[in-house]
């Protein structure tokens, strides 16, 4: 009866979500209208853009989502060419359940609008042409919607909470996108602990296959992903790109020092042209992507730790990440040089054996903790594995002192490090001692 009960549970825990047909169906829905010829492009500040973030707000109020902005969503002005646009972001929330992490957030988006209309001369006449942006970004908003759907069906399982946002005027160096992380419609930018970015995903052929983009350590990546697999049953899984990280709206976050990725098939050779229509995106590839997102975003929402080498300082320390040397792209440097050299050049020369620990014959290794700041600097110095106050204090007072540090990056971000070395103070025969091996 036990084992019975276990298995339900765990079977339980399966995300729910219309069968594969129904959401390639509803992708198709949400892609044919957003890239219709009636939209003209969705240029930020035109009427396209603005039918397509109130067909947004409501497909996500239909989700059951709580929306944080109007229907007409949250404005602002965007000045070009001398002309003020009003272009606008639409967002809705599921709120988490646990009291702990409810109120950290996962943050989903996907830019609304696209480049709008061109003149062309056919035969001699001046016609209109439409950029209808099918792949870029009416595949990420439909992936964007029904992730929304998907997860409000599991809304049972969150413990943290997650804010789903179509943003205006991406086209506009990501108008929106910074609008948002100023405060806009969310005030608690703060406590975003991820952005997920959903651009362009109609494709997922061999030229062009699913995959995450991100300045994200690869380890942290790695374990995210297998964490979705181990949880949840997938049939499709995104590699990790290795390549730079394409402009989106992810960078509006990358610039406040939220951690970042996109999901994407990455750019076609129709991007940016009026080749980009409905009949091009892979339905059935979208909605094994879409049923991914869901996944991951759900197994994200739920899991203790987002990310396996870093760990969430406290609010003395403004709830910011510390990653793992290991994690860096660039680890931090001592004078450009490495650990070791800190622990040569510094610790073991400045490092002084107490005379009364001499005295009492105490040794052993003193395991120090310590954070290498986005400056370079030393902070929350403290013993891991002390052997004696005597010793400990010498160990901590010691590296307390170090000079900066040439700070570790994760991409091109200066990241917060978290080290731990060991201290030797070691006795030898006949009273002496040595610090070091």
């Amino acid at each position: 009866m036990k084992k019975t009960v276990i298995s339900l549970l765990l079977a339980s825990l399966t995300i729910f979500c219309a069968s594969a047909q129904d959401l390639s169906a509803n992708l198709r829905r949400h892609v044919e209208y957003l890239a219709a010829p009636e939209m003209q492009g969705r240029k930020a500040g035109g009427e396209g853009e603005s039918k397509a973030a109130s067909y947004i707000y409501d497909r996500l109020y239909q989700a059951g989502l709580t929306m944080l902005t109007s229907r007409e969503g949250d404005s602002f002005l965007i000045i070009e060419d001398g002309d003020t646009l009003r272009s606008c972001n639409v967002a809705g929330i599921l709120q988490g359940y646990d009291k702990d992490l409810r109120e950290e957030y996962i943050v989903v988006g996907a830019h609304i609008d696209h480049l709008g209309t061109y003149p062309v001369t056919v035969d001699g006449e001046l016609m209109t042409g439409i950029y209808r942006g099918a792949d870029a970004n009416a595949s990420g908003v439909a992936a964007l919607i029904e992730a929304a759907n998907i997860l409000s069906s599991n809304a049972l399982f969150l413990r943290r909470s997650v804010i789903f946002v179509g943003f205006g005027a991406g086209e506009e160096q990501y108008a929106g996108a910074r609008f948002f992380t100023s405060g806009g419609e969310f005030a608690d930018v703060g406590n975003i602990k991820l952005m997920v970015n959903l651009d362009m995903l109609g494709r997922g052929t061999v030229e062009n296959p699913f995959e995450i983009y991100s300045v994200i350590g690869r380890n942290d990546l790695a374990a995210m992903t297998a964490y979705v697999t181990e949880n949840e049953s997938v049939t499709t899984r995104p590699g990790i790109h290795n390549g730079e990280v394409f402009s989106s709206d992810h960078l509006a976050f990358d610039l406040v020092d939220i951690p970042t990725l996109t999901f994407s098939t990455g750019r076609s050779r129709e991007f940016r042209t009026s080749r980009d229509t409905p009949d091009l995106v892979l339905y059935n590839k979208l909605a094994s992507e879409t049923h991914y997102i869901a996944t991951f975003l759900k197994c994200m929402a739920s899991k203790d730790l987002l990310f396996p080498s870093a760990s969430v300082s406290g609010k003395d320390e403004g709830g910011d990440f510390t990653y793992a040397m290991s994690d860096c792209d660039k680890p931090p440097q001592f004078f450009h040089s490495d650990l070791k050299h800190f622990m040569d050049a510094w610790v073991y020369r400045y490092v002084k054996y107490p005379q009364s620990a001499v005295d009492q014959g105490i040794q052993g290794t003193v395991n120090v903790s310590f954070i290498i700041e986005k400056d370079g600097s030393v902070s929350n110095v403290k013993v891991a594995k002390g052997v004696d106050e005597l010793l400990d204090a010498e160990a901590v007072k010691v590296i307390t002192a170090s000079p900066k540090w040439i700070p570790g990056e994760i991409g091109r971000r200066k990241v917060r490090c978290h080290v731990t070395v060991p201290v030797e103070f070691r006795l030898q025969k006949g009273g002496s001692f040595n610090l070091k091996r």
